[in-house]
């Protein structure tokens, strides 16, 4: 491979491509929602996997992750869009784009579970995942004590986190479920994912918060069903 081509990888590996990625099926996720009968029918969200606390119990175990790609109303896709573009590309930047990657998806299924133990509602949504994003500025600059840059980014993000989360306490139409859910699963999942250079890190750190991940959820999936009635 020439000079030239390095150079051009190494553009290319830079850019926050999974972020891209994430948001794009969103969107073509809202499309088809669109297009099926409108991104607030419940018979489209069921249809395309929206979070059914009775369907879960039935077996249809993607309904914990599937959620995250479908958003009721222009409005819930245009704020959460904007949101994880802005916040994606930056905690993309730090972690890494497959850390990203499962830092993302296993916050959505985080906040989906919480959401199935406490919410027995419909629900849909990039929040969860989002949250997650939120619970990663609360953990790295743990990870990177001596780094300025992600400590200003944290403390930029925190008057957001209290302002969603405040919001939520008020409004009955959100999920403030899987929102707490979510922010808690990034943030341990920060620490058990870790990132290149973090100064807290190693395999003992790393699978003590992978360890609490995975008990509190599968905790939560087992209140979920405890607490889910199909009748």
């Amino acid at each position: 491979m020439n000079p030239e081509m390095k150079m051009s990888l190494r553009r290319w590996q830079r850019k926050p491509y999974i972020t891209y990625g994430l948001i794009l099926i969103t969107i073509l996720m809202f499309f088809l929602q669109t297009i099926k009968g409108g991104s607030q029918n419940p018979y489209v969200l069921y249809e395309l996997g929206a979070k059914v606390n009775q369907s879960i119990i039935l077996g249809e175990w993607w309904r914990l992750i599937t959620p995250v790609f479908l958003h009721i109303g222009f409005e819930h896709i245009l704020l959460n869009g904007v949101i994880i573009y802005f916040l994606g590309i930056q905690v993309e930047s730090i972690v890494g784009h497959w850390r990203y990657f499962l830092l993302y998806m296993l916050s959505a299924l985080a906040g989906n579970a919480a959401s199935f133990a406490f919410n027995d509602a419909i629900s849909a949504g990039a929040s969860t995942a989002l949250f997650g994003l939120f619970g990663a500025t609360l953990a790295l600059p743990k990870l990177f004590p001596n780094n300025y840059r992600i400590k200003e980014m944290s403390r930029s993000f925190m008057l957001l986190i209290i302002i969603n989360l405040a919001f939520g306490f008020f409004s009955t139409s959100i999920d403030m479920a899987g929102h707490i859910g979510g922010i808690a699963g990034g943030y341990l999942l920060t620490f058990a994912l870790s990132a290149p250079n973090a100064w807290m890190s190693g395999w003992k750190v790393q699978g003590k918060y992978g360890a609490i991940y995975l008990v509190c959820i599968i905790a939560l999936i087992a209140v979920g069903f405890m607490t889910t009635r199909l009748f």
